[in-house]
């Protein structure tokens, strides 16, 4: 088994490519050959694999995550939102509670969508948006 870091995965597209401890040059890594579930792999884990030789070049198979389950999903949560303060007593704090005019409102959540999951196609993006901003307006947690 060969040691190395994943340089990169796409979960949309299946595949990426590890940087084998050895030094030796990068290996594909496709998602028919992990045996972790795919959400769990991203940029700088540590993997196990055997390398095998592909159409075009080294390949990856057998891939397996060297951390624990735990810890890798521990990088995968999504940042938290404060929807609302909250008062000493634990009760909202509507006092304090920003009202964001709907290009302040998207904004903020394309980066926040960007950010936790940074594998979204503009497609999903826009889809996501769509539904997340049509739930603001009609709770009116945007200006209209």
């Amino acid at each position: 088994m060969t040691m190395g870091k994943v340089v990169r995965f796409d979960e949309v597209r299946g595949y990426g490519f590890i940087a084998p401890d050895n030094g030796t040059e990068d290996v594909f890594m496709h998602v028919n050959d992990l045996l972790d579930d795919k959400y769990l792999f991203r940029p700088g884990l540590r993997v196990t694999f055997r390398v095998e030789e592909g159409e075009r070049g080294p390949k990856a198979s057998d891939v397996r995550i060297m951390e624990s389950s735990e810890a890798a999903l521990a990088v995968r949560t999504v940042p938290t939102l404060a929807i609302a303060p909250r008062a000493a007593d634990g009760e909202p704090d509507d006092s304090v509670c920003d009202l964001l005019s709907a290009e302040e409102f998207r904004h903020e959540l394309t980066e926040t969508l960007l950010k936790a999951v940074p594998s979204l196609t503009a497609a999903q993006l826009l889809q996501v948006r769509g539904c997340v901003n049509d739930l603001a307006r009609a709770h009116r947690w945007i200006e209209p």
